[in-house]
């Protein structure tokens, strides 16, 4: 049996063989990785309250994505931020909350790291340009950057190396962190590519999707089944998550 990893995703307009409508998507590489490491993947469209379905799982992704609404960190929109979905941000905060009242394990990429700051009470910079002075993060539309990312000694381990050159693609990126997260991976510009709460909570920047070396995915699948079923606490395993971060 394979353990149930939720993955967050988009809705979008879409073009797919004969139909132009709005979708519920996501890169298959995200569902591959996740196949391929030997979870089982389950799509979760931002409808409805998928948050109280964190108790069925034992596992989340949060994919990347559009910017958060910036009044969730009390800032004001630049011009320079876009793709903003309230309905997303609704669902996926609200999933974030109960993944980590149920400890259950989480993996947040790209968007889902900046989500899992702003719940904790961190803020985001709006364009990352603005602060670094190159586009190196995002070089352009469709385009994924290739900048080294220095790692802490926990995902070196995964990497079985302290420096990778991963798949970037974001324009936004964490200012004040979080209370609680731990910073495990920096670009050589200073920008946070990788946080950490604990063992079960963990976060990058870049999209390893991307790449096929699926080593972080590989990671967190096989993490989850050294301990499944029992992933989560009492209250994740009824089904009882509170949604309330502790």
């Amino acid at each position: 049996m394979r353990p149930v990893i939720g993955i967050t995703c988009y809705v979008e307009p879409a073009a797919y063989t004969v139909w132009e409508m709005t979708a519920a998507l996501l890169p298959y590489d995200y569902v591959r990785h996740v196949e391929r490491a030997g979870g089982q993947p389950v799509i979760l469209p931002p409808a409805g309250e998928p948050a109280t379905l964190t108790g069925r799982l034992d596992g989340l992704i949060l994919a990347g994505g559009g910017d958060i609404d910036p009044t969730r960190y009390a800032a004001d929109p630049l011009p320079t931020t876009s793709y903003i979905r309230k309905f997303r941000d609704d669902a996926e905060f609200g999933l974030v909350r109960a993944a980590l009242a149920g400890g259950l394990p989480f993996l947040g990429i790209c968007r889902g790291l900046q989500v899992l700051n702003v719940a904790l009470g961190g803020t985001l910079h709006q364009h990352v340009p603005d602060v670094v002075g190159h586009t190196g993060h995002s070089p352009a539309p469709g385009t994924f950057g290739r900048l080294p990312v220095r790692l802490s000694p926990e995902l070196a381990k995964i990497y079985e190396s302290d420096e990778i050159t991963p798949a970037h693609y974001h324009h936004q990126s964490i200012d004040r962190l979080a209370n609680g997260l731990t910073v495990t991976a920096t670009a050589d510009d200073g920008t946070i590519e990788a946080v950490q709460l604990n063992e079960r909570t963990t976060a990058v920047q870049w999209h390893p999707e991307a790449d096929e070396d699926g080593r972080l995915f590989d990671d967190f699948v096989a993490r989850i089944r050294l301990g499944w079923p029992d992933t989560g606490d009492p209250a994740r395993e009824s089904g009882l998550a509170s949604g309330q971060v502790p």
